[in-house]
């Protein structure tokens, strides 16, 4: 059974329809990208999974509950989805002391997740001194306060320097890697793709593409990329093998359509022609985004 079931999830907001007919599920052990543009319905979303907000129609479901069903609510589900939420003049410890009383979780629970987060040095500040890549741990430390099987975090990544950035994709792997789901919902594409094994991609409040992160960017190769010095005789052969060829205003470069790298590589060989380089670009998960997702509407 899947750790997150969305089952044809509707949501209106009087005559704004932000959910629409949404269905997708999240397994255990995977780290999932929930992608999307701005106004896409990621946030209602993961309000509807947390019970902040009530279906119009349809179910969104945790464990195979709703949210308001789970009987230990804390242990089976960890969200942070307003790293802001906390009182500015709590310390990091403080804050998550008073969360850890109010699920009855021992105190020593505490120490544990500010380590896990790296914040140990500044559990005693207060928060208003801690910059933005400092609330995001703070927040992630408070949804592992529960131990969850389940982890749903909106923007993880925002305000995190590259060492933050490479921290966080660590820790979400390894939190992966110990049998939990892990959801993420996030602009930050480039993180996203060196940290997911699956993507929910939605537009307008439908569901746009579900999938490995394989099977997203797999599509269509981009042309081939040849640099020689003799660009402009290699680019006679290649039409005249019926090839399609490109130039990108430098006067050694092509992209070359319609011709395997093999054969542009025989091709030049036959000829003496020098390459100096000679690539296929991948399809990047931003460029497959920004494909599915460009007419996207504008509610959030």
């Amino acid at each position: 059974m899947a750790e997150i079931t969305v089952e044809r999830l509707t949501k209106r907001y009087g005559e704004t329809l932000a959910v629409d007919d949404l269905s997708f599920t999240v397994q255990a052990g995977r780290v999932t990208g929930f992608l999307g543009p701005n106004g896409a319905g990621k946030s209602t979303t993961l309000r509807a999974l947390l019970g902040l907000v009530r279906p119009t129609s349809g179910r969104a479901l945790v464990m195979g509950k709703s949210f308001h069903e789970l009987q230990d609510p804390v242990r089976a589900v960890g969200a942070a989805l307003d790293a802001h939420d906390v009182h500015p003049g709590r310390s990091g410890r403080g804050h998550l002391r008073t969360l850890a009383a109010a699920a009855g979780l021992p105190s020593s629970r505490v120490d544990e997740v500010l380590d896990m987060v790296e914040l140990t040095p500044a559990r005693d500040r207060r928060v208003k001194g801690y910059s933005m890549g400092m609330r995001q741990r703070l927040a992630l430390a408070a949804a592992l306060l529960g131990d969850p099987r389940i982890l749903m975090l909106d923007e993880p990544a925002n305000g995190l320097d590259p060492q933050g950035m490479r921290w966080l994709r660590d820790i979400l792997v390894s939190l992966a890697g110990e049998g939990r789901a892990v959801l993420i919902s996030s602009h930050v594409l480039s993180e996203v793709e060196q940290t997911v094994d699956s993507v929910v991609v939605i537009g307008a409040g439908r569901l746009v593409m579900q999938g490995s992160l394989a099977e997203l960017v797999k599509g269509d190769r981009r042309p081939a990329l040849v640099r020689s010095p003799r660009a402009d005789e290699l680019r006679e052969l290649l039409e005249d093998a019926g090839a399609s060829v490109a130039t990108d205003g430098r006067p050694d470069s092509m992209h070359v359509h319609n011709a395997s790298l093999e054969e542009i590589g025989t091709l030049a060989a036959e000829h003496g022609i020098p390459i100096f380089e000679l690539t296929h670009e991948v399809t990047t998960l931003e460029d497959r985004f920004l494909e599915l997702t460009g007419q996207s509407g504008n509610v959030r």
